[in-house]
């Protein structure tokens, strides 16, 4: 599967995804300790909704607009994180993870990104420029492995590859194991697509394997049946996330899943514990 984030900016694995994030990393700052946000497939950053790119998928109307749309309070730290780019009601751009990062910041925090496609990576530094973020454009699973541990106390990589290459799920294993084994204690996301049931529990067989104690899987099926042959929704996986954030998860998946369902689906949002 071929992700560019720019052609699906604001779609419901974006809503999902943003969502999350925010309220792990707050979760995480209710401690005053510094905290390193890494995330290693940066992206643009900002994506332009009425854009070529976002308009040709047009994914935007089933995600943010129906999230910006939704009364549930329970969105609106998301829905101030889009609103905070926009400069009127009706948005015009998204905010990719790195905005949505630099807007939890505090000033003990560190924000490092890292882009390898060099017309995005030109992009990512100019939308960055007014941020502390540190920008790099270098090997996604090399910068992973030898950024952690960040030099804080506690820090969080976020992993949201495009899946353009075959071997893309096996690099994400083999780094994650190896981040893992000196890293035990880190907190990692991990971002990926859902096509079908089958092919999604054989690759939860092979990262229960890799014996990680605290792995929290969260699938959000958009519709009821599989769609055969086509983006059946996205996941998210969570190494170590903390109490304060599992414990405030249900109903916020719950907010997350009433919001998006497509018409006529009820669709399935929820988080397990893997193993």
């Amino acid at each position: 599967m071929n992700y560019r984030h720019a052609f699906h900016a604001g779609n419901s694995a974006d809503v999902v995804k943003h969502s999350l994030l925010i309220a792990l990393v707050r979760a995480l700052q209710q401690k005053q300790s510094a905290l390193t946000l890494i995330d290693t497939h940066a992206g643009c950053g900002l994506y332009d909704l009425i854009g070529d790119q976002a308009q040709r998928t047009g994914e935007a109307a089933q995600g943010v607009l129906r999230a910006l749309a939704d009364p549930n309070p329970l969105l609106d730290d998301y829905r101030a994180a889009v609103q905070a780019v926009n400069k009127d009601a009706e948005p015009r751009l998204y905010p990719g993870s790195p905005q949505v990062l630099a807007q939890l910041l505090r000033p003990q925090d560190f924000l490092i990104l890292n882009e390898k496609h060099p017309e995005d990576a030109a992009a990512l530094r100019s939308v960055m420029r007014d941020t502390p973020a540190a920008v790099h454009q270098r090997d996604a699973y090399e910068l992973w492995l030898a950024l952690t541990p960040p030099r804080t106390p506690r820090g969080v990589v976020v992993v949201d590859p495009p899946y353009e290459k075959t071997d893309e799920r096996e690099r994400i294993t083999t780094t994650l194991a190896a981040v893992h084994r000196k890293w035990a204690h880190g907190v990692t996301v991990i971002w990926y697509p859902l096509k079908d049931r089958a092919t999604h529990e054989r690759r939860k067989d092979q990262l229960r394997k890799l014996g990680i104690g605290k792995f929290l899987c969260v699938e959000h099926w958009l519709y009821d049946s599989e769609q055969p042959g086509i983006y059946n929704g996205a996941g998210l996986h969570i190494v170590n996330p903390p109490y304060a954030f599992t414990e405030a998860l249900p109903p916020l998946l719950e907010a997350l899943r009433t919001a998006l369902a497509p018409e006529g689906h009820r669709g399935k949002l929820a988080a397990d514990w893997l193993g």
